[in-house]
């Protein structure tokens, strides 16, 4: 790395955890963050200056597990609490009048700004580099067969939704979508080949009188032109106006269009995939109805069998998915004993870490069925008797929940009004030394994670968009200690009628209530989520 610094002329480097379609859930096969560092968590970018300091910056639901995976004498862990960015504190790190380097391919056009403005006072020239001094040799790129979603299940065909951006086009300009869930979406188009995603690789074009899909795979649809992504350039010819999103546009994508680019002020894909229609809800319960079936076979299955790791879990809770129709899981299931609970995305789970009686064990999970749309669940169990604190953390983190279920709903409630509901009461009945680090929630559609809606205590624009009927999202508060471990619960829900409706009807663990904790309320509350 330093190597590589001093023949760019660079003091500092940013090395990125996404691929050039800026994921969230990249494979670390494409991650050049975790060939870097070892960490395996699904985000968080890494600072390499020139002098070989190493940083590393994970949000509150990777602290642990960075310490854990990291050569703490060679990499300084970076921990971001709430109200903490990337952006500011990378800033705080790079010395006056130095050079930095970003990937174009692996920066976005929203953050390269935010970069170039964070660091004018320090008059940091920033350098945008054409190839990843982390890529490893290509991944050998097998075409795949993607597939046509029924109308039934989304409820819109694509040239629906193609029909509705034109109407906003004149001649000569043109929509770039380059977000994978909103290609995906628009297209109708599904890729059940990966692990945990079922969105396209591609980038769609749309014009007063066309629509193309660049994409390297195979498919067929009449709504669309198909060419591959080479030719993505050469098509930009003739337009005197391209609208694109700075966020989920790269910046090599943009410096090829950058004299006719316009930022776009309101994505018209990012709402009408937001709200649901229908046809998607009733898909929902359907798949919701299955994860339920799963998740419950889990949970006889850790109360019926002695000598169970971890992995055993994990593996079982596959079996169970793919038999009630998962095409595959949307991500990789956290299946967490005891301490490693603490760790609010553990990834690894382990043959060695065997469930004792009194094991507390969490898992959070998901899948994608013939849809190609993302469910998502989290319950704790308990081997055996719990002890009285599990009991207590429990019961508590179970009343954070059923208290945003209770948010008093209007036109103007956002995200951050339900995340503040359960926040307020887990601040004044969590235990000290627990703590609640993360968001309450986040949207659900095409990918596990969306936007909008976001449930956050951070005020953004995401966060303070209202929540509309039809909208998905997950309700997770959670409670953490690391000599304890973690408690969350989540259940995927959606507004309908100014109330939250839970997808899920998966029970709680009734051995894991103190109902002594509880309103008559709450009680009466907890019969929507029945015994399987």
């Amino acid at each position: 790395m330093q190597e590589f610094l001093k023949q760019n002329n660079l003091d500092y480097i940013i090395i990125n955890s996404t691929n050039k379609f800026l994921v969230e859930y990249n494979v670390l096969e494409e991650n050049s963050r975790y060939y870097l560092t070892g960490f395996t968590g699904s985000t968080g970018d890494a600072l390499v200056s020139r002098n070989g300091n190493i940083y590393l910056f994970v949000d509150g639901r990777y602290h642990e597990q960075a310490d854990r995976e990291c050569d703490l004498e060679k990499i300084t862990v970076v921990k971001l609490q709430q109200n903490q960015s990337f952006l500011e504190e990378v800033s705080k790190l790079i010395s006056t009048n130095s050079t930095l380097g970003i990937i174009g391919e692996k920066t976005s056009v929203y953050r390269y700004e935010c970069l170039k403005t964070a660091l004018t006072e320090k008059n940091v020239e920033i350098k945008i580099l054409e190839k990843d001094v982390y890529t490893k040799e290509k991944l050998k790129q097998n075409k795949k067969n993607l597939e046509l979603i029924d109308r039934k299940i989304c409820g819109k065909s694509a040239k629906e939704k193609i029909n509705y951006v034109q109407n906003l086009l004149k001649d000569n300009e043109a929509y770039l979508f380059t977000n994978l869930e909103e290609t995906s979406y628009i297209t109708n188009l599904r890729d059940f080949s990966k692990a945990y995603s079922t969105a396209i690789n591609g980038k769609v074009l749309i014009t007063k009188s066309s629509a193309t899909l660049f994409c390297d795979d195979d498919t067929k649809t009449a709504e669309l032109i198909i060419k591959p992504l080479k030719e993505f350039q050469n098509s930009l010819n003739g337009l005197n106006k391209i609208y694109f999103d700075k966020i989920s546009t790269n910046m090599a994508d943009y410096l090829l269009f950058k004299d006719i680019a316009t930022n776009m002020e309101t994505n018209p894909i990012l709402k009408m995939k937001s709200v649901k229609t229908e046809e998607e809800l009733k898909h929902y319960k359907e798949c919701f109805r299955r994860t339920d079936k799963a998740v419950f076979e889990i949970r006889e299955y850790i109360n019926n069998n002695e000598n169970i790791s971890e992995k055993n879990i994990d593996e079982e809770l596959e079996k169970a998915f793919k038999k009630h129709g998962a095409k595959l899981l949307s991500f990789k299931s956290i299946v967490a004993k005891d301490t490693n609970a603490a760790l609010a995305h553990y990834s690894k789970s382990s043959e060695k870490e065997i469930l004792k009686d009194g094991s507390l064990v969490l898992i959070d999970c998901g899948a994608y069925y013939e849809g190609g749309y993302a469910t998502d669940i989290t319950r704790v169990f308990v081997k055996g008797t719990p002890t009285e604190e599990q009991r207590k953390i429990y019961t508590l983190v179970l009343k954070s929940s059923l208290a945003a279920f209770n948010t008093k709903i209007t036109d103007k409630t956002t995200g951050y009004d339900i995340d503040k509901a359960a926040r307020d009461l887990l601040s004044k009945i969590a235990p000290k030394g627990f703590e609640f680090s993360h968001g309450l929630g986040h949207g659900i559609g095409i990918s596990v994670h969306e936007q909008p809606p976001r449930l956050s205590p951070a005020i953004s624009s995401v966060t303070q968009t209202p929540i509309e009927d039809n909208m998905c999202f997950t309700i997770e508060p959670g409670l953490y200690y690391k000599n304890f471990g973690g408690v969350r619960l989540e259940n995927s829900v959606y507004m309908k009628n100014r109330k939250i409706h839970s997808f899920s009807k998966m029970c709680y663990e009734q051995k894991l209530i103190d109902f002594d904790l509880l309103s008559d309320k709450e009680k009466e509350q907890l019969k929507d989520f029945e015994v399987m």
